[in-house]
């Protein structure tokens, strides 16, 4: 097996969350998250983040509803997943984050007993179960 090297992003409007792997360890740790203006994040922030981890592969969560129709952040993301790749020529792979944020503000709960979210933030987790779940399902 390969060893790869992993960033994923918990795509928001206000921050953004971050998180890396690896595929030896099958292991996902939260970074720091990024904040966004309406989405738009400093994109010098992610240069330095990619030059950091240099990653084999960048993955994004895709929020999908629970029918599986597209929202309008599900646009969004994917065009922050397009934009990742057209400047930085990264392979990018969109993953379902259905769930992330509900398990990530779980174990933010389970840990603090606070539901105070913006002490406890829960984006970088929320990435981490992202790349977990795509460890998961790639890596049987």
């Amino acid at each position: 097996m390969t060893i790869k090297t992993l960033l994923a992003f918990d795509y928001g409007t206000q921050n953004i969350g971050v998180a890396s792997g690896q595929t030896i360890t099958r292991s996902a740790n939260p970074q720091t998250p990024l904040k966004a203006k309406d989405g738009i994040p400093d994109w010098n922030q992610i240069e330095k983040l990619l030059k950091e981890w240099q990653p084999d592969l960048v993955l994004v969560g895709l929020p999908l509803n629970m029918d599986d129709t597209e929202s309008e952040l599900s646009a969004r993301a994917r065009k922050f997943a397009n934009r990742l790749h057209g400047r930085f020529g990264v392979k990018v792979e969109m993953v379902d984050e259905r769930l992330s944020s509900f398990e990530a503000k779980s174990e933010v709960m389970e840990r603090s007993g606070s539901r105070n979210y913006k002490k406890n933030p829960v984006d970088s987790i929320a990435a981490r179960v992202i790349l977990e779940s795509w460890l998961t399902a790639n890596l049987v």
